[in-house]
């Protein structure tokens, strides 16, 4: 295939710009401005055009932001989560910032027939069903979607799903340990409700999280489905290749799409995971 020159050039000119605007961000912190198109062109030696293209790059991945009449900035860091695999287990570090959350809607209903088969129960048999927003130091992350047993939790509050760990409360006041948790997350785009709730552009990129939870007696606890901000929010993957001399000792934290305090229980836990993303979109 023969390739273009030209489009060739215009492609490397543009990444050489992202790569020095990079390093602008890089030596900022969130919140500061950088030079104006302007400034930049004429220090770079580049077009206006050439410029822009490279920054809607960056305004897109979460890097930069532009506010209207007043210039360019650094974004907020995002947030990060490293998978780490070893023979028994999955370990994260724990996130940055102070994690919340805003109850949207509790109600108990059917579990239907897609739900159902989820939790391995009977589509009339009735769940728990919770749509709460997740913040970071009081900034939306995600909106997460909660199906439990009815029956497993009859009595399960508004403040358990409000405040502390939600998993200590099933142990503490439900007797019901976690065991284990398979986990699938792949990229998606939010629509218009969503993007009001994130407080994003709508069609925004995001992850979409879902997970099924299996408890020590091996009964299905909870199938939840969330949907993290695509520009606040990456997975970092840790991939062992072979063996070391001594393995460092496991870290604490919680698992990607799980915020902290959410799956700390002294039962060990096995994450699996399809179709890990990477890095942020």
């Amino acid at each position: 295939m023969e390739i273009d020159a030209a489009a060739s050039g215009a492609v490397l000119k543009r990444e050489r710009v992202r790569d020095a605007i990079l390093e602008l961000i890089e030596e900022r912190r969130p919140g500061d401005a950088i030079p104006s198109e302007r400034t930049l062109c004429a220090e770079l030696g580049v077009s206006r055009p050439t410029l822009r293209a490279a920054v809607d790059e960056l305004v897109v991945a979460g890097l930069l932001v532009r506010e209207h009449g007043r210039g360019m900035f650094v974004a907020a860091e995002k947030i990060t989560q490293e998978l780490v695999s070893d023979r028994r287990a999955f370990s994260l570090p724990q996130a940055a910032g102070a994690w919340t959350s805003r109850l949207l809607e509790v109600r108990t209903l059917p579990a239907g027939a897609r739900v159902g088969r989820k939790l391995r129960m009977s589509p009339a048999a009735r769940i728990h069903y919770v749509a709460r927003l997740r913040l970071v130091d009081g900034s939306p992350m995600a909106i997460e979607y909660l199906h439990m047993p009815a029956d497993l939790v009859s009595d399960l509050t508004s403040e358990e799903l409000e405040q502390g760990d939600l998993y200590e409360h099933l142990v503490e006041r439900h007797d019901v340990r976690v065991s284990e948790a398979v986990q699938s997350i792949e990229p998606t785009v939010v629509t218009r409700a969503e993007a009001d709730l994130l407080d994003v552009p709508e069609l925004s990129p995001a992850l979409l999280f879902e997970r099924l939870t299996i408890d020590t007696r091996g009964r299905p606890v909870e199938y939840v489905h969330s949907l993290y901000r695509g520009d606040r929010y990456r997975i970092v993957s840790r991939l062992t290749l072979g063996p070391r001399d001594q393995a460092p000792p496991p870290g604490e934290g919680h698992h990607p799409g799980i915020p902290p305090g959410d799956f700390t229980t002294k039962d060990p836990v096995t994450l699996s995971t399809r179709g890990v993303v990477q890095d942020g979109m």
